[in-house]
Formats: C-alpha cells, sequence, structure tokens
C-alpha cells in the first residue's frame, strides 16, 4: 500500500488513508516470532493454553501466532474466533457493528487464554472480551498479545506481548495486518 493509498477496513465502514508505512511484512513476522517465543516462555511450554483472536482485526494474528507456538512447542494450539460486538459499552455512540462468528469449542475453565488483537487503543474492545470471555468458562489466567499498543487507554489494560509501541495523536489510525503496518487517517471514502 502506498502513501496516500485508500483501504476499506470493516469497521464501521469508513476509509483507511495511508499516509506511511511503519512495519514491513518481515517486520511483523519478526515480532509474531518473539511474541510467540516470549509465550512460550511465561507459560513453561504450552500445557492448557488457548489462543483466541478477536473478531475482526485479530483473526490473522491469533492465527498465525498459534502455527508458530506449534513450530516452537511442536504441540497442537487450540486457536478461536470471539466477536465482541454485543459487549462493548460504546454501542449508544457508535452503530452496532457488524456482527461475526464466535467459534470458542471448548471449556475455557482452568485454561490459559492468549487473547490476542491488531492493535490496543483505548482498552474498551479488551473490557468487552474479557466480559465474553467469562460466558465460555472460567479461565485459570488471561494474557494479551497485540500487534501494535498505539496508547490512549482509557481503562487499565495493558498487554503482556506486543508486536510493536507506536504512539499516535488521536486523529491518526493505524492499519495492521501480516503484510505490514500502515499509520494515516480514516474518513469517508
Amino acid at each position: 500500500m502506498s502513501s496516500g493509498e485508500l483501504r476499506q477496513t470493516p469497521p464501521g465502514g469508513l476509509a483507511f488513508f495511508a499516509k506511511s508505512q511503519l512495519l514491513t511484512g518481515e517486520e511483523v513476522e519478526r515480532a509474531l516470532k518473539r511474541m510467540a517465543h516470549e509465550i512460550v516462555e511465561r507459560n513453561h511450554g504450552l500445557p492448557r493454553l488457548s489462543v483466541i483472536g478477536l473478531q475482526t482485526g485479530g483473526v490473522a494474528f491469533a492465527t498465525r501466532i498459534a502455527e508458530l507456538l506449534h513450530d516452537i512447542v511442536g504441540d497442537d494450539v487450540s486457536l478461536s474466533l470471539l466477536d465482541v460486538s454485543f459487549y462493548r459499552d460504546d454501542l449508544n455512540r457508535n452503530p452496532v457493528p457488524k456482527s461475526t462468528a464466535t467459534t470458542i469449542d471448548h471449556d475455557l475453565t482452568d485454561q490459559t487464554v492468549i487473547v490476542v488483537d491488531d492493535v490496543l487503543f483505548t482498552g474498551r474492545t479488551i473490557r468487552a472480551a474479557l466480559n465474553a470471555l467469562s460466558d465460555w468458562g472460567r479461565p485459570r489466567s488471561v494474557q494479551l498479545a497485540v500487534m501494535v499498543d498505539r496508547g490512549h487507554r482509557e481503562l487499565p489494560i495493558r498487554p503482556d506481548y506486543v508486536g510493536k509501541n507506536l504512539p499516535t495523536s488521536l486523529d491518526e489510525a493505524i492499519l495492521a495486518t501480516l503484510e505490514g503496518v500502515w499509520i494515516g487517517t480514516k474518513g469517508e471514502s
């Protein structure tokens, strides 16, 4: 994606206008490998570990992290997807987002859950995820992995694993994919 290029993004149907690329696909892959090794190290392998990607931005990152964890340890990793749309506390200010599927096929009780998302901003999506997870059991612990932490937290939420810290202004937007990370603006196309 070149500077000034338009890319349609799912939330709210707003378009993303790239200003500059901050990370290449290779740099994203390197960050994900580092994060996967940190997860294995912190959790002494992968016993009773579930990786859960947040719909929609966290899905690709969760899938890749689960693959990397399998490569490191050799064991299969439980991968699930979680839609937090109806757990959000800002539905009165924003329209109800298009709902996507939650695919958690096992009880999370006594599991170590790694919640994965693309960008951590205010922390409200993660708060919603924590509420949603309680419908699937009582995890032993919940850890947070994000590709980009851009600051501006409104809630006391801190990631355990971060691909890259990228402080931004409130007017800027971040688009994070496996192909790279861009900074830009969101607006009507």
